[in-house]
């Protein structure tokens, strides 16, 4: 063998054992490669399904803690409810309560002025009949009587006698009020009337009396008297409160959403303390000391109830005094009341 052959076959030989030894190494590291390649799947396959379990037990607590929410919700609604039907319950215990001092109040309101309705038929009774006796014998001694001391002492007595004789009467009307006699009424008409009876006294003197009640108000159903008397006694009450110059104005409207009238009586006088305003109402409650019965507003405030009408008084001290009347149009006959033959006063 030449040495080119030899050469030719070391070469040969050597390029065969390098392309073995390459060979090899490629199927080494193919093989590698799939075990890695299978290794890698099966730690995603591992991985997926953790993520999977993971997910599924997520979504089962995302579940549950929406549940938990939702009776959250529902636990506060609830309570919400629970809140206002307690609220709403004190709210009308506390009315209950309310309205259970108030009829208590007007009952005994009542049971004093019913215990006072007796005592006042009672005393009637039992003070009329002598007292009629005293005064007649007083009016015989004042026409016998020729001294100025006597008859003056005589006059007197007659004076005293005759303000017992008015208190008990007062007592009377107010404990047992007559029958209305019902008649259709011109308001207008029947505050000049009023007014032109009254322009006479005395302590009207310097004081401005104003009539401003429209003449074309609908014809009221009353008892003409007894709204003449309440009037009337408004307006002496009026003048004693209020100092020369003064004003006293009597308006009356048509109320708007009732078939009823408001009349107001209203002075510039001194007004009515605060501390007083409450009792005007009350028998026998007077500031005037010595002069009054303290009886005119209680029995206005009848003759007005038995009406089916309201009374009240507001004023400001040292700025003057309204009082307001208001009185159905349409009154229904009470048990008792009279139609009077009459069909308009005026």
């Amino acid at each position: 063998m030449s040495v080119l052959a030899t050469i030719s076959t070391v070469a040969a030989g050597s390029l065969g054992k390098s392309f073995y030894l390459q060979g090899f190494a490629w199927s080494t590291g193919q093989a590698a490669g799939t075990v890695a390649a299978a290794a890698v799947a099966a730690v995603g396959t591992v991985c997926v399904f953790l993520w999977l379990r993971r997910q599924r037990h997520s979504g089962d607590s995302l579940e549950e803690l929406e549940k938990v929410r939702e009776l959250l919700r529902q636990r506060e609604q609830e309570r919400d409810l629970a809140q206002q039907e307690v609220f709403r319950r004190l709210y009308e215990e506390r009315e209950l309560n309310k309205e259970k001092t108030q009829f208590q109040a007007q009952l005994a309101e009542y049971e004093k002025y019913a215990a006072l309705a007796r005592l006042a038929l009672g005393a009637a009774h039992e003070i009329n009949n002598p007292l009629l006796g005293i005064l007649s014998h007083l009016e015989l001694e004042l026409n016998e009587a020729s001294e100025a001391d006597h008859r003056a002492e005589v006059e007197q007595c007659i004076a005293g006698a005759k303000r017992i004789s008015t208190t008990l009467r007062g007592l009377v009307n107010y404990a047992r009020p007559g029958p209305l006699v019902l008649s259709k009424i011109s308001l207008y008409r029947l505050v000049c009337d009023t007014l032109g009876f009254l322009e006479g006294q005395p302590m009207l003197g310097g004081k401005t009396l104003e009539n401003q009640v429209p003449m074309d108000l609908p014809h009221i159903r009353a008892d003409a008297n007894q709204l003449s008397q309440v009037l009337m006694n408004l307006l002496l009450n009026a003048a004693e409160a209020t100092p020369e110059g003064g004003r006293i104005t009597i308006t009356a409207s048509k109320l708007t959403y009732l078939d009823s009238l408001e009349i107001r009586v209203t002075d510039t006088g001194c007004g009515i303390p605060p501390d007083i305003l409450p009792h005007v109402f009350e028998p026998f409650f007077t500031t005037k000391k010595g002069k009054g019965t303290g009886l005119g507003l209680s029995i206005g405030q009848a003759y007005v109830r038995s009406h089916g009408g309201e009374m009240r008084v507001d004023s400001v001290l040292n700025h003057g005094t309204t009082i307001t009347l208001i009185l159905p149009v349409r009154q229904e006959s009470a048990e008792g009341a009279v139609e009077a033959e009459a069909e308009v006063v005026v």
